[in-house]
């Protein structure tokens, strides 16, 4: 059966108005109504009784028509309330006329809600800040008085109504105006002026794409928020009439009490999560504090754990949607999807439960934005400090320990210094600067996680990271471009400097390992190794000239240690061995005549060398730089040695 399902009317003698009364305890349609009269028509009951029942539907249908619109003010009332409670705890100007435009437009549900300031040096009022709004130019306008729709608003300080802006002749057009509106594409616009006592400040907008008619109520609506507004802008700007704002709260407070015990349960839930963010409360605790509220299970979960369908849908709409047992409640933050709030296993809600899961979802979003906000003031403490190593060669090493103790860095253990560089092609200037900032939020993000630090630098980004025990520099600057290229989805490529210690007390170090770590960023992109990661002892001998200190006796090392240990340990000769084999153009026959031993004897030793070295040691880049370790070896040795 119906939930407007109506039965039989009865007979002459027993009241009429009965049928009507269960309509009205069960809500139903206006069209349910018609029921009981066509009922008793086709049951052919007496010409009295039928009109008798005309009457009492009438009747009922003027008392549905009245609870309704009770019903409608009381949503007004109520939003009234909640808008006058947001903007009295507003003092930043800038705020304060965001605040009113965005609620301007979600109250009337149109496409687009703007305002207007008077200038009282130029005579004229200027579009001061807009929702929803995507023409330049119109976001620059400058009304005249009397000019447009909103300069008769301002003249005359009365409401004023178009249903289509560009067949209207009551307000003056010009140019300017009419283009701008036409580049927003508006066509219906409402317009109320903001007045504090006699004087018009300015007026409020909201505006629709298409033709429409605001209806009476919605002007007076809009013109109660507007009496709102202007108090709210200028508590703001003076501070004045501080005391009037206030019993206007307390009275307002107290009819929407009187009128409805679930705007004070919605008023207290607003109270405990306000309470709940003052104590420093995370996202978790909102969901723990809303679930003892709804009696239910609420979570906080990502958006990408959340259902696709329901999550769009209540991003779009602004309110939680219903998904098979669940509610789901998007947390978003001026357009962008942080996550959701999840009522779990809780089909029926009511409005009030309703409201207060999307109340708790904007709760969570503003504390999702304080979480960020803290983590990116962090991260520029975290670039000044670095931008400070780099650039300053006079700081006082007590306070740049303490500062970098503050972060959780320690600059006397040994770091290394690594310049990274996101390499994808971005389509045009805006792309790459946002590329920049999300490798820039990736390096701090890591640096963070390391104890290290990091800034933005040359289009790139510099990190200073510890190197842990047993670590090379090639090993983390290979580590450090895989992680970033995960973070940014993107290949970054990454030089690094040789590693260096005691930051704080010698100024120019960092600067110099830098200029290393650039080096070897270049080097690796000329060589065509975009995203990947080295370091200076990578590159053989043109590490040498890429790195920072010439470190020719590492270099040698790294070419021929193994080969000299050798000669160490066993008393060979393998190294001036290898000396005369390359003088000799490397012809065994020719060596063992400058060594004066058997060619067999040449033979062993290079078979050794080989054995030593890898078998790719006669290969041309090794060859020359095995040639050159044996040149440095012999410039660094005494004198007849």
């Amino acid at each position: 059966m119906s939930r407007d399902h109506v039965q039989s009317p009865q007979r002459p003698g027993t009241s009429a108005e009965e049928p009507f009364l269960q309509l009205l305890a069960r809500g139903a349609s206006a069209d349910a109504y018609e029921q009981p009269v066509l009922l008793a028509r086709a049951e052919g009951l007496p010409t009295e009784y039928v009109r008798a029942l005309e009457q009492a539907k009438r009747l009922a249908l003027r008392v549905r028509a009245e609870m309704e619109g009770r019903r409608r003010r009381e949503a007004e009332l109520s939003a009234l309330f909640e808008t006058a409670h947001d903007l009295a705890g507003l003092r930043d100007l800038d705020a304060v006329l965001q605040a009113i435009v965005q609620r301007a437009r979600s109250l009337l549900s149109t496409d687009i809600a703007y305002l207007t300031l008077h200038d009282e040096a130029a005579g004229d009022t200027y579009m001061r800040v807009t929702e929803g709004s995507v023409a330049a130019r119109f976001q620059q306008l400058r009304l005249g008085m009397g000019e447009g729709l909103g300069g008769l608003v301002a003249q005359t300080a009365r409401p004023y109504v178009t249903p289509d802006y560009f067949q209207d002749d009551r307000f003056r057009h010009t140019w300017t105006i009419d283009t701008g509106v036409r580049d927003e594409g508006l066509v219906a616009i409402l317009g109320v002026p903001l007045m504090i006592g006699p004087q018009a400040i300015g007026v409020l907008f909201a505006a629709d794409r298409r033709a429409r008619v605001f209806e009476r109520e919605e002007i007076a609506l809009l013109g109660s928020f507007a009496a709102l507004a202007a108090a709210a802008i200028d508590t703001a700007n003076l501070l004045t009439e501080t005391r009037s704002m206030l019993d206007r709260l307390a009275r307002a407070n107290e009819i929407i009490r009187d009128r409805s015990a679930a705007i004070e349960r919605a008023s207290d839930v607003h109270d405990r999560l306000a309470e709940l963010v003052l104590r420093g409360g995370g996202v978790h605790d909102v969901a723990a504090a809303v679930s003892q509220v709804i009696d239910g299970t609420v979570e906080f979960t990502e958006a990408t754990a959340a259902p696709t369908a329901a999550l769009e849908a209540s991003r779009a709409e602004g309110h939680a949607v219903r998904h098979g047992a669940d509610w789901i409640a998007a947390v978003t933050a001026g357009g962008e999807l942080l996550g959701a709030l999840a009522l779990r296993g809780h089909p029926e809600l009511d409005p009030v439960d309703q409201r207060t899961l999307e109340r708790a979802a904007m709760v969570t979003s503003l504390l999702l934005l304080a979480r960020r906000s803290a983590a990116e003031a962090e991260q520029r403490v975290r670039g000044e400090l670095l931008d400070d190593l780099l650039d300053a060669r006079d700081r006082d090493p007590r306070v740049l320990r303490q500062r970098a103790a503050l972060l959780r860095a320690d600059l006397d253990a040994t770091h290394v210094v690594l310049a990274a560089h996101l390499d994808g092609a971005a389509a045009d200037a805006d792309q790459a600067t946002a590329a920049r900032h999300r490798l820039w939020s990736a390096a701090s993000h890591l640096a963070a996680t390391r104890q290290g630090l990091a800034a933005a630098r040359n289009g790139g980004t510099v990190l200073l990271l510890p190197l842990d025990p047993g670590d090379t520099a090639t090993d983390l600057a290979r580590r450090t471009a895989r992680q970033l290229g995960t973070a940014v989805r993107d290949q970054v490529t990454v030089g690094a400097s040789a590693p260096v210690a005691d930051l704080a007390g010698r100024p120019d170090a960092v600067a110099a390992a830098y200029a290393e770590g650039r080096r070897c960023l270049d080097a690796l992109r000329l060589l065509g190794r975009s995203g990947d990661g080295a370091a200076a002892e990578d590159f053989g001998f043109l590490g040498l000239l890429l790195a920072g200190e010439r470190d020719i006796a590492g270099y040698v090392q790294r070419t021929l240690g193994q080969v000299i240990a050798y000669d160490e340990r066993r008393g060979t000769d393998l190294v001036r061995t290898l000396d005369a084999y390359f003088a000799s153009g490397m012809s065994p026959a020719r060596t063992k005549d400058h060594l004066h031993v058997h060619v067999n004897t040449v033979a062993q030793r290079l078979e050794r060398v080989g054995r030593l070295l890898g078998d790719d040691w006669q290969s041309p880049a090794r060859a020359l730089e095995i040639q050159l370790a044996l040149r440095l070896l012999r410039l660094s040795s005494p004198p007849g040695s």
